[in-house]
């Protein structure tokens, strides 16, 4: 005795296509006015988006030395070269727990203890900071790491509170 099977078909519905299916749908028509909600800036020959709080050049020299020895250490944390709780004090607990994490991840992955000793045969150096003071108590830098051949991004965001300057995001691209 054999069974009939019956014939399946696929029901498909037709999809219409999008005429930006695959690619990204920008806007190619050149700007005539600043988005909505953006703060036009005040004074003679200021463009728009160039609204930065101006700040004394040492204050300025004095932040992006702190940050590239703040980006130095970090670098080295995730890594494993150094401790996590050498930047304890300058760091929001936060930005703490992902550098805590991402040192305990790299080390699982290099069979080491995070931050017992130098594990790295390449040590990474920040090569160069760029500072914008969004106001004069917030400051977001881009910090370019070198890392033998290789170049890596570091965004961070500092915020002054009392006498001291933390850290409240950190990100590694």
């Amino acid at each position: 005795m054999s069974a009939t099977v019956p014939e399946l078909t696929g029901l498909r519905l037709p999809v219409p296509v999008a005429t930006s299916q695959g690619t990204l749908a920008l806007a190619l028509l050149p700007r005539q006015a600043p988005p909505a909600g953006t703060p036009r800036p005040a004074g003679p020959g200021a463009r728009p988006g160039a609204a930065v709080v101006p700040i004394d050049r040492r204050l300025r020299r004095t932040i992006e030395e702190w940050t590239q020895r703040y980006a130095q250490a970090a670098v080295e944390i995730v890594g494993g070269d150094r401790p996590v709780s050498q930047l304890v004090r300058w760091t929001s607990p936060d930005v703490y727990a992902d550098l805590k994490r991402r040192a305990h991840l790299v080390a699982l992955a290099g069979g080491h203890q995070p931050g017992l000793a130098r594990v790295q045969v390449v040590r990474p150096r920040v090569h160069s900071v760029h500072a914008c003071f969004v106001t004069d108590e917030i400051v977001e830098c881009g910090v370019h790491v070198r890392h033998g051949e290789r170049s890596r991004a570091v965004a961070a965001r500092f915020e002054r509170r009392g006498q001291r300057w933390i850290c409240t995001a950190l990100d590694f691209s």
